[in-house]
């Protein structure tokens, strides 16, 4: 059957045909590889030149064709076929959801990004043929195919130079928390075993640090729901996500059937949020960004003045103020979350929680409404939704926090959201869970190694504190960056200020490669650091905006998805095994092998290290440092050794399926674990090498039961930031706030090279209110540039002796903040989807980095930046080819349902 495409202005359109695979067709199955959801796949792959039949006796799928899409999870879209090489011949592969699915995307659901997963496999006859296929070293600018053994060789040169001389501190990664246990796991020994170095960042916070720290200081586990619980619950209060949006199936099999009520907490009415809207299920808040502590207070105080609490759930599962402090007392409370525990700032019981709420100025209802934008009706209607009794029986409500949450006002929206869901009941029961929705898969196995004590920033007391690599590289402290699969530069705060320091740093040395001579590289990077410059390598598989096509002095190409054998869980901790299904392009490497291969230049495997012949042997090496945490697979290595199998082989074996983690063995079987701190979880003898953890039928605290936090609006650490930050309205700015959409994912890096979705969205966006848009003569389709002329950028390590040390006021009296400026553009989409005084860009669009306008000052109590709370003006460059050819980027509102 041909395969036929057409082209426009605007590149290359779908094709419109595909074949059906033969009976004989290889069957694997895999995962998806993007949203945090992970719907299961099966892969269908036949060499090239052969095909089945439109007759289910004829094709693998068993089903007959045509069959006017009856059966939608028996049909092939053009999006899901592809022509890869598997053992050097070339091979056609369809790439479709399990439509026998009985978990995640039940009979076979699955998003756009899902149903154009084929897509992304490398074919020289598309744009995924600009894969990076070969090691390379900069030369006089340009970049030049070298063998992994000497851009390996070069690395670990300069590698034992920088740390003999400027210490382990000097040397970094930069890596992703997400892309499969294998690659985490031996990218962390490496980094904080091996070296040893503190130097160590996630793709999407500036240090190691947990996303939403006040569930966990409330001793609530971030992922503790599971599908079943968003399902069973009566009202899902949703603050900062649309699930719709970011996660598609979750909301479309799990939220949308029945009855449930939606309570959606955003500035913008996206589709999932119009659709509740628009059934009578939904109730829109549209907040102003960053007072979603006023809001959980508020309502919280509804609950309380109305005695709506679920007190028998309080009573039993809701510290005392002993139980706050059991366990408390020895040590010198040398941590972050132990400095935040100690002197009784945030945390209480019940009876101290109550007058805490019932004190507060914020906490009014017509207060509240005041800061939070709100319609004070619309808060009292979901403070009763959410738990006044219905007939002597409280509703069954779950609530889901996301990036719009935690990543404006990183401590008190986590901390005042886990006491309002504890107060409703809600923690530890079915279809009552407090709980992230996610954003990535959960792809982190750590090694660890202990190496946080080199930080010389500190908290208050001088109590350790999380490194923060982007300032550490800021002060010209790195001398060496490995970056495994991250943007870097449009992923951080200041995204401009970071980038001109990378440049001054690498590219703006005078010293740089002039010719591929081991010994005289060496000798030139040497100078280099010495120099106050930085060596940067770059992991990925398609050459990264900036760091790679501009920064990197090696560049270093990656086998991903379906080009090995990989692992991690979803959301609600099903691990699943991702089959490899093809082969790499050209000398492409999973980056396990890469740090095995750098490992072994530097010497790292005179002790029997790093001597992994593939990805099952880091698998099952890697299985006992998950014992101690949520994502714990040991049993299922134990069982498979037993079985004389395997780790991956026992996982391929559980299908798209897989089993949740932890898992534990009961009468000799493998058993999952639905959701954490459920009380049915406690079985009590334990069996083999398990590890019984207390968060599996308990709070994680040390008393079992969670902790209430207070969240004080006017908390200094906070209050002196948001006020410095605000928009100006002398200046004509707005908030520009940031998110993602249904059909693309993260970067685009896949989604920039796939036809469909390379034509829906070729360019950056941005959307804003037709009332803000009208005041500057934007209409959609016109480029806006937004241009924010003061970003706080902190500056230095300072140490924390007093509290006050770490507020805005102080660390801007003691030079501990800089402004910068940044900008962006962005095609414009005007609708009233967003709130008025709010614009949205798109996330993480490396030529137009949204946050570019946000300051890069973090949340003094955990570090973590406030990502969403962007502003600037916004000013009309002119109209885009967009505007005028609909061939290309629709301008539609995404509030339609």
């Amino acid at each position: 059957m041909s395969e036929r495409s057409t082209s426009s202005n605007y590149g290359v359109f779908a094709k419109d045909y595909v074949p059906l695979p033969p009976k004989d067709a290889d069957v694997l199955t895999t995962a998806c590889d993007y949203c945090t959801v992970a719907c299961g796949y099966k892969v269908y792959r036949w060499p090239v030149g052969k095909e089945g039949g439109a007759r289910s006796a004829q094709n693998a799928l068993g089903a007959d064709f045509p069959n006017q899409m009856l059966n939608t999870a028996a049909w092939i879209s053009p999006s899901q076929h592809n022509i890869v090489r598997h053992k050097g011949k070339p091979h056609h592969v369809v790439v479709v959801p399990d439509k026998d699915a009985k978990v995640v995307n039940v009979g076979g659901n699955h998003s756009v990004r899902g149903g154009t997963l084929a897509q992304k496999c490398f074919n020289p006859d598309n744009r995924t043929s600009e894969r990076l296929q070969y090691p390379m070293i900069r030369v006089r600018g340009t970049l030049m195919p070298v063998s992994w053994d000497l851009a390996t060789e070069v690395m670990a040169d300069i590698s034992k130079y920088v740390i003999a001389k400027h210490g382990e501190h000097a040397w970094a990664i930069k890596m992703y928390s997400y892309q499969y246990f294998e690659n985490t796991y031996a990218i962390t020994r490496l980094g904080m075993t091996s070296i040893g170095t503190p130097s160590i960042a996630p793709h999407d916070k500036c240090a190691n640090t947990n996303d939403a720290t006040g569930l966990d200081d409330a001793g609530i586990d971030s992922f503790a729901a599971s599908y079943q619980d968003w399902a069973d619950c009566e009202v899902a209060f949703c603050s900062g996500v649309d699930p719709y949006e970011s996660k598609t199936t979750l909301f479309t099999t799990w939220m949308m059937p029945g009855d449930k009520k939606f309570i959606f907490v955003t500035p913008h009415q996206t589709m999932g949020v119009a659709w509740s809207v628009k059934n009578g299920r939904g109730l829109w808040l549209p907040i102003i960004p960053g007072t979603d502590t006023v809001l959980h207070m508020a309502l919280a105080r509804i609950v309380i003045e109305n005695n709506w609490q679920d007190q028998e759930f309080i009573d039993k599962w809701v510290a005392t103020p002993w139980e706050v402090d059991e366990g408390y007392g020895r040590g010198t409370r040398n941590t972050g979350w132990q400095w935040r525990t100690t002197w009784g700032t945030w945390q209480s019981d019940w009876e101290d929680y109550k007058k805490f709420i019932l004190a507060q100025e914020e906490s009014k209802l017509d207060v509240a409404a005041k800061i939070t934008g709100l319609n004070a009706q619309d808060i009292r209607k979901a403070a009763e939704w959410i738990a006044k009794p219905v007939n002597g029986k409280a509703p069954k409500t779950s609530f889901m926090l996301e990036k719009g949450n935690y990543w404006s006002n990183n401590y008190m929206n986590t901390a005042s959201l886990s006491a309002l869901g504890l107060i409703c009941g809600a923690g530890n029961r079915p279809g009552r869970m407090i709980s992230r929705g996610g954003g990535h898969q959960r792809g982190m196995v750590s090694a660890g190694g202990g190496s946080g004590w080199l930080n010389p920033e500190k908290y208050p007391g001088r109590r350790k504190k999380d490194f923060n690599l982007d300032r550490w590289l800021m002060a010209g402290e790195v001398k060496f960056a490995w970056v495994f699969g991250t943007t870097w530069v449009a992923a951080m705060m200041a995204s401009q200020a970071l980038a001109d320091k990378m440049q001054q740093l690498t590219r703006g040395s005078p010293h740089q490669i002039t010719h591929l001579d081991r010994a005289a590289i060496f000798e030139v990077l040497k100078k280099r650091v010495d120099a106050g410059g930085m060596v940067m390598v770059d992991s990925d598989i398609y050459p990264c905006v900036p760091l790679g096509t501009e920064f990197a002095d090696i560049v270093l190409p990656a086998a991903t998805w379906g080009e090995d054998d990989f692992t991690r869980c979803n959301s609600e901790r099903r691990l699943r095994l991702y089959s490899k299904f093809y082969d790499a392009p050209g000398d492409a490497k999973p980056d396990w092998w890469a740090v095995q291969k750098f490992a072994q230049k530097m010497g790292f495997d005179a002790d029997g290290s790093y001597q992994w012949k593939n990805s099952n042997d880091v698998f099952e090496e890697a299985a006992r440092f998950s014992r101690g945490g949520v994502l714990n697979y040991h049993p299922l290595v134990g069982k498979a050794k037993e079985k004389g199998v395997k780790g991956h082989e026992l996982l391929r074996g559980y299908g798209t399926e897989g089993i949740q983690t932890p898992i534990r063995v009961r009468n000799g079987e493998l058993v999952g674990t639905q959701r954490l701190h459920d009380p049915t979880n406690n079985w009590g003898e334990l069996e083999q090498a398990e590890v019984q953890l207390q968060s599996l039928y308990a709070f994680n605290t040390h008393s079992g039961k969670a902790i209430l936090l207070k969240s004080p609006w006017k908390f200094a650490g906070w209050i002196q930031f948001y006020d410095a930050v605000k928009p100006r309205a002398d200046k004509g700015e707005i908030w520009v706030t940031n998110g993602r959409i249904n059909e693309t994912w993260q970067s685009g890096f896949d989604d920039l090279r796939k036809p469909y979705l390379a034509q829906r969205w070729p360019y950056p966006f941005i959307i804003v209110h037709p009332g803000d848009a009208k005041k500057k003569g934007i209409e959609s389709g016109d480029f806006v540039q937004v241009h924010n002329d003061t970003v706080f950028v902190q500056t230095g390590q300072p140490q924390g002796v007093l509290d006050a040390d770490l507020t805005f006021n102080q660390l801007m009296k003691d030079g501990h903040i800089k402004t910068t400026q940044g900008q962006f553009v962005a095609v414009a989409i005007v609708s009233d989807e967003m709130r008025e005084g709010v614009a949205m860009a798109n996330f993480n669009f490396p030529s137009a980095p949204a946050n570019a306008v946000v300051s890069a000052v973090p949340d003094p109590l955990t570090n973590n930046y406030r990502y969403k709370l962007g502003r600037g003006v916004l000013t009309k460059m002119g109209e885009s080819p967009y505007k005028r050819d609909f061939t290309a980027m629709s301008l539609k509102p995404r509030n339609i349902a």
